[in-house]
């Protein structure tokens, strides 16, 4: 079965790796600070701190922010239900905004209509690698003073306006898993503009502990000293992960090239296809496509599936709209709150796309789908 995705792994990833298997520090050492240091500098500059996965560091990212019961949080359902989760978990209120129609990114003006003086985070994710309307998004909030958070767990790599992920919103925050941009295996990272957030989200993670003696509040004691002045969660990275991550960086740029040349042959191979919705790019937008997702028309997406995966060619969905999981069903939330999102999900196919995927099986991908469709 030919994968939807899948990581590109070197002898330079094992060689790192093992490495730090040879060295003294397995976790908490120096290769966790330069990895997050690497991240930090792809993403504008800003601190990062780093997670164990994306879903950890969504949940970082909310604690950060201060979420707790009684604020709302307004997302997309076209997402993994992590974004929408991690901040039901620390007790927000869940809003979902519809997305658009073509881009099945958050729509600005869906958003618009729902913010209210409870709105304390608007989470906005970059759907198969292309990031929202950040400048739109950032003119909503400004209006209640709520934050932007960028769930960029498809985008490492991409830019708007110039800009590149993790310097569009006020808090980002990226996956690394296997079938990603790039991976460290499992994990993840937050990024924040503001210093105050990032230390947050850090000391969140490593188990709320304080190390700062100016911040103590007991200073009876040694220098082995440290307080837990909130309530933490163990989400630590290891350095065997972020040697990983750091050689992945190193080959950033080709993943990025390799995947842009895909997307192209994608493109001109499907643009005359009848019953095929080609994926969209804005213009200001340089795009790195964690999915490539068409739309199959006429009701015929499930049968598709069912025979590309026959054929050997492991297409995927993404996503279910959020608001159908049982869990937040069962809640109260209905089918029907989002209807471009509900439809974009009845006809959404993902076409496999990774570094290491050949031109040759590109073809066999786009030669399954026309079969499929006749």
């Amino acid at each position: 079965m030919l994968p939807y995705g899948r990581q590109s792994i070197t002898d330079d990833d094992i060689e790192a790796v093992t490495a730090i298997l040879r060295g003294d520090w397995l976790t908490t050492g120096p290769t966790v600070a330069a990895f997050e240091s690497r991240i930090g500098e792809l993403a504008g500059g800003h601190r990062a701190v780093s997670a164990t996965s994306g879903s950890a560091a969504l949940h970082m990212a909310y604690a950060a922010a201060g979420i707790a019961s009684g604020d709302t949080v307004i997302s997309t359902p076209m997402t993994f239900i992590a974004t929408a989760s991690m901040a039901s978990m620390l007790g927000a209120s869940v809003i979902f905004a519809d997305v658009e129609e073509d881009t099945a990114l958050i729509d600005p003006a869906a958003v618009d209509a729902l913010v209210d003086d409870k709105t304390k985070v608007v989470a906005a994710v970059d759907y198969a690698g292309h990031p929202a309307d950040y400048d739109r998004l950032a003119a909503v909030t400004a209006k209640v003073g709520a934050l932007v958070l960028d769930d960029a767990a498809h985008s490492i790599g991409s830019t708007y306006n110039g800009r590149p992920v993790g310097d569009l919103a006020d808090i980002t925050t990226f996956s690394f898993f296997p079938t990603k941009n790039m991976t460290t295996g499992e994990g993840g990272a937050v990024v924040a503009k503001d210093p105050l957030l990032a230390q947050r989200a850090h000391e969140f993670h490593f188990i709320g502990l304080v190390r700062d003696p100016d911040r103590f509040r007991i200073s009876t004691e040694g220098a082995w000293h440290q307080e837990v002045h909130e309530f933490g969660v163990n989400y630590r990275l290891t350095d065997i992960a972020s040697a990983l991550g750091i050689a992945q960086l190193r080959r950033l740029d080709h993943f990025r090239r390799r995947r842009q040349e895909i997307t192209r042959r994608y493109d001109i191979a499907l643009q005359d296809v009848d019953g095929v919705r080609l994926p969209v790019q804005r213009a200001n937008v340089e795009l790195v496509r964690h999915l490539y997702p068409v739309r199959i028309l006429d009701g015929r997406r499930r049968e598709v599936f069912e025979r590309m995966r026959g054929d050997g060619i492991g297409v995927q969905v993404n996503y279910m709209p959020v608001y159908w999981h049982p869990v937040y069903a069962d809640a109260g939330y209905r089918r029907g709150m989002c209807p471009n999102a509900e439809a974009f999900y009845a006809e959404e196919l993902s076409l496999p796309i990774y570094p290491d995927l050949t031109d040759d099986q590109v073809d066999r991908v786009v030669d399954s789908l026309i079969r499929a469709l006749r």
